[in-house]
């Protein structure tokens, strides 16, 4: 990549490009529409057909009915008939569920083409102004510092010429003067509005940085640790759930208006609520697909939670290296950890840089509620110093209270016998629950 192909703003590539994508799902959406109907027609020749060879009698008056070849021959046209029935079925699917849902997001894709393109041309025009208000400060600061380099020879020529009175060498020295103060005013505003350039640039760019942002993150949340993780795809297969019921007793009270409609016509047109009917099916279908999904992606995650129980729960050979992530911050662990026995220990040992690091992780739900007793005991397999935040000391064999279970990040509430109460390597302990 160079400057001038690759890295220079490609403002009308991605415009073309863009463009490109929508035409061709504009065509697809024709095309989808095009087949339902050659789909629709297929069917209706179909049903033509077999109406055109199926006995005029019924089949139980019909004489012919008791010969195996004429059972054959109606249960093949029936067949035949239940299969146009299945492409009308196909039809209906791809006019409904795939044409109107392409159409709106191909509406909703303009749209947004249009908003982002329209700052990116407010953008562009804002640095083109810039860049000549730019190029004309610089411009004035050349000419100034011109003038007062050509003044100050001036001035110098006049102070060692003789012949010259001592008012025009003043003169001459005052203008040299008032044009190095203009060339440093000169300089000083073409610094400022660079440095307001810049700065509005930045701001325009980092505005946007939001979106980025969502955009990096992921749909299924794997950018959490997996207990923050399992709650997020909790909520939304709450929310989820609660839209579907909405849109359900929606389509419920929509097909009774429209049996109330058919019974009373004078109240109003049955077919009036078929589009609703319509949106809110495939709403609920829509709700449907999102609702498995996130089940899918939930039991991935509760999947690793147990799995990183469970190894926490093993013992080791070595000590192995703590948690990349950060304790949980918790005021009411430090309040307690602030023991004679922590305060020897930081004396003894000045914290590491390495403890000292920000937390990975800093989104929390809630924090922990010291329970009324321990839930369990555990014994510590390898000497712990704690040095960060949040944190306790503990040595190798020393027996502890289990207060909080390890929550996927790595990190177990412990108190000490002798007072203190923090996190400590879930790696480091064997754990016995009550």
């Amino acid at each position: 990549m160079d400057w001038g192909t690759e890295l220079w703003d490609q403002f009308e590539v991605l415009e073309r490009h863009t463009q490109w994508g929508l035409d061709l799902l504009d065509r697809y959406v024709k095309f989808v529409k095009e087949r339902a109907e050659v789909e629709q027609a297929y069917a209706k020749q179909l049903r033509s057909l077999v109406k055109k060879y199926l006995p005029k009698r019924s089949t139980k008056d019909d004489p012919e009915f008791k010969f195996s070849q004429q059972q054959s021959f109606v249960q093949l046209l029936l067949e035949v008939n239940d299969f146009a029935g299945q492409r009308e079925l196909v039809a209906e699917n791809l006019s409904v569920r795939v044409c109107l849902e392409l159409a709106k997001y191909s509406q909703e894709m303009k749209q947004e083409r249009k908003m982002h393109f329209q700052e990116g041309r407010r953008a562009q025009q804002q640095l083109e102004t810039g860049f000549k208000q730019l190029e004309n400060s610089k411009r004035k600061f050349e000419r100034d510092c011109r003038e007062a380099e050509k003044a100050a020879q001036t001035a110098e020529r006049l102070d060692h010429d003789i012949n010259a009175t001592k008012a025009d060498v003043e003169k001459a020295k005052q203008q040299a003067h008032l044009r190095s103060h203009m060339a440093e005013e000169s300089k000083n505003e073409y610094a400022a509005q660079l440095q307001r350039f810049n700065r509005d640039q930045a701001h325009f760019y980092f505005s946007q940085m939001p979106q980025i942002f969502d955009a990096v993150v992921s749909e299924d949340f794997s950018h959490l640790p997996p207990e923050q993780q399992r709650k997020r795809l909790q909520q939304q297969i709450e929310e989820r759930n609660r839209e579907l019921q909405k849109e359900v007793d929606q389509r419920e009270a929509l097909k009774k208006m429209k049996d109330v409609y058919e019974k009373t016509p004078q109240m109003g047109d049955p077919t009036s609520l078929e589009p609703r009917i319509t949106e809110t099916l495939n709403n609920i279908e829509r709700l449907k697909l999102e609702v498995q999904k996130y089940e899918a992606w939930l039991a991935e995650a509760e999947s690793r939670v147990l799995s990183n129980r469970g190894d926490s729960l093993s013992r080791h050979v070595r000590p192995p290296d703590p948690p990349t992530t950060a304790p949980p911050d918790s005021s009411s662990s430090s309040n307690n950890s602030g023991s004679q026995d922590n305060k020897e220990s930081s004396s003894e040992e000045p914290p590491s840089e390495e403890g000292q690091d920000t937390p990975i992780y800093t989104e929390f739900d809630e924090d922990f509620e010291e329970p009324a007793s321990p839930i369990g005991h555990c014994v510590a397999i390898y000497h712990f110093e704690g040095s960060s935040e949040g944190t306790i000391s503990m040595s190798e064999g020393e027996d502890l209270s289990l207060m909080e279970e390890d929550k996927g990040d790595g990190w177990t509430r412990v108190r000490r016998k002798q007072g203190g109460e923090g996190y400590v390597p879930t790696s480091y302990l064997r754990v016995t629950l009550n």
